[in-house]
């Protein structure tokens, strides 16, 4: 199906929107009213410029506050029309969406609604214009689309229909099925936009808390399925009003916007891009640092060993069990102090993943390879870290590791595992964008959005996850764009498993790891909380380690200090335990912020 975006989902002037669009693959926009009352060029520019850019312009919005009015009030209302019927000839625009009235003027009477509606119909008729009717949620007497189709019914008029807004449907919980009796040549429009639950007024819900389909928890899927069904052929269209967005760069916004229309019509059925390729497992972290004094004596002091060099690249590769750390000192564009820049995803299809990346507007990254280094694509996220699909080892292929040649070294493991996780935090306005990114791109499972206290604000985290947990990857943001990545704000972290955390901690703390301090009053208040074996706690206590329970199993964890930004997370999971011990977040954080010792 054809794909459209309202201008006022993105941010800048007309220009930049419209250019935005074209450049992410939109087939056509529908043009805010405002955009247009403030751009500098005439309708007949506006027209042009969107022609010349491959765009066509599907929907004039809004007209307010028509129907159902005194007789007076109704005059004016159809001058008004006349108006912008003539401004859409010029604009090239044949659809006009008329919201329905929240005038105080406006009587509850159907007939009264249905008769003026007809009336505006035959004056937009006569500009060549047809008139798609929307429900507002908080519309003064039509605020449900059941009730937008009886008047539109009613008023029988071949150029008055409906438009189907996802939003002011699903805000309202209204029953979705009911779209299949709608007659899809009476379905004028579709706008679309998903939303996170909230205990909001609606209007205020609408006004802010938008995002694009699959960021957020309503059903755009089966509403988008009910209206294919019933015979709609129109475009899909974005019309999001969200402050970040507004905020934000409206190139990555588009694109953003772009992917989240592949993946909901991909769920609906009505187009098959590659197919996901689920991770099944962490390769390797990368951490890139001109100067690796600053990060290889942690490596060392938990356990790693230097085992090979890169043939041609200025990388070292550190192990322990199956963890895998490559320390890059070519830091071009990354800056000097120790900093997460790539993750390598274990993958069971390198190309079909790349194929996927691409087909969701996640082109794979260019990079300088050897002739006989390893076929290695990586993708970047939204915050800049390349995700690359490997292959370590394969019967018959030796994987990306046959890169590198070994360097003597003497293991000495202190029980380390695996990667267990990794953490990012995400820019300010690119949250979301993460959340679909990592869905949808890589094909991981996107768990509730839960809220960190920070002794300087509220932090925000969501983890994705693929289905046995041997990938989680949980993404944060900061409490204000200061705290973003590119700004020098929180560090990203990776954390490490092992089967026996006490036994880890001690080694790695009598080699020299520095370990984050906790309070004595954690200690205290987890006495009050949970019981423990006799001198568990008094050991959790002397090391340092942290300690969560559920209904599933035990989780325990301790943390490095920061080498640069990036750090270090010990875990041990007991049972099926699958959180990450959020309940523990502020004291880490608090630790954090303290003074260093």
């Amino acid at each position: 199906m054809r794909t459209s975006i309202a201008t006022v989902s993105l941010s800048g002037t007309l220009t930049e929107k419209l250019t935005a669009a074209a450049r992410a693959g939109f087939d056509g926009v529908e043009i805010f009213e405002n955009d247009l009352i403030g751009s500098p060029l005439g309708p007949e520019e506006i027209r042009d410029r969107t022609a010349d850019l491959g765009l066509t312009i599907d929907l004039f919005q809004p007209m307010r506050d028509i129907e159902a009015v005194p007789a007076d009030e109704f005059a004016r209302n159809l001058r008004r029309a006349e108006h912008k019927f003539r401004l859409m000839r010029r604009l090239g625009a044949d659809t006009v969406l008329v919201c329905s009235s929240v005038s105080p003027y406006a009587v509850d009477d159907d007939a009264l609604a249905a008769e003026q509606l007809r009336r505006l119909a035959d004056l937009a008729q006569e500009h060549g214009i047809r008139v798609a009717y929307e429900a507002l949620a908080w519309g003064r007497h039509v605020s449900t689309y059941e009730h937008a189709w009886r008047v539109v019914e009613a008023a029988d008029h071949p150029a008055l229909g409906i438009c189907l807004d996802s939003f002011h449907i699903l805000a309202r919980g209204s029953d979705i099925t009911g779209i299949e009796a709608v007659p899809g040549d009476k379905i004028f429009f579709l706008q679309l936009a998903d939303a996170p639950q909230m205990a909001l007024d609606v209007l205020q819900w609408s006004r802010h808390h938008r995002c694009f389909p699959g960021q957020g928890d309503l059903d755009v899927t089966g509403l988008v399925r009910a209206a294919v069904r019933a015979g709609y052929a129109g475009p899909l269209s974005l019309e999001v009003f969200n402050d970040v967005f507004r905020q934000a760069d409206a190139g990555r916004t588009a694109v953003d916007a772009r992917r989240s229309l592949t993946l909901l019509q991909e769920a609906a059925g009505l187009t098959t891009p590659p197919a996901p390729v689920v991770p099944t497992g962490f390769s390797f972290v990368e951490i890139a640092t001109a100067d690796p004094a600053r990060i290889a004596p942690l490596l060392t002091a938990l356990g790693f060993s230097r085992t090979a060099r890169h043939s041609g690249k200025p990388v070292d590769l550190w192990e322990q069990g199956e963890a895998r750390i490559l320390l890059n000192t070519d830091t071009r564009g990354h800056g000097t102090e120790p900093v997460l820049t790539a993750v390598g995803l274990e993958s069971p299809d390198p190309a079909g993943a790349s194929a996927r990346a691409e087909a969701l507007l996640a082109p794979v990254l260019p990079r300088r390879r050897a002739p006989g280094d390893a076929p290695l694509d990586a993708v970047a996220a939204p915050d800049g870290t390349a995700f690359f699909f490997c292959v370590t080892e394969r019967a018959g292929d030796t994987g990306w590791t046959g890169d590198f040649a070994p360097a003597p070294h003497t293991p000495d493991p202190f029980g380390i595992t695996r990667i267990d996780h990794v953490a990012l935090t995400q820019p300010w306005h690119q949250f979301d964008e993460a959340t679909l990114f990592h869905r949808g791109v890589l094909g991981l499972r996107p768990h509730a959005s839960v809220d960190l206290a920070d002794p300087y604000g509220l932090l925000r985290s969501r983890a994705a996850s693929n289905e046995d947990g041997t990938v989680r990857i949980a993404l944060g943001v900061g409490a204000s764009p200061a705290q973003d990545p590119a700004r020098g704000g929180r560090p990203q972290h990776v954390a490490l498993a092992t089967d026996d955390l006490v036994t880890t901690v001690r080694r790695a703390r009598a080699a020299g790891a520095r370990l984050l301090p906790v309070p004595a009053n954690y200690y205290d208040d987890l006495a009050a909380r949970h019981t423990f074996a006799p001198g568990e706690l008094e050991t959790y206590r002397e090391l340092g380690i942290l300690h969560d329970r559920d209904e599933k199993g035990e989780f325990r964890h301790c943390y490095t200090v920061t080498a640069g930004r990036v750090f270090f997370e010990l875990v041990e999971r007991d049972g099926g335990y699958d959180g990450y011990g959020a309940r523990n977040a502020h004291v880490r954080l608090a630790a954090q912020h303290a003074p260093a010792g």
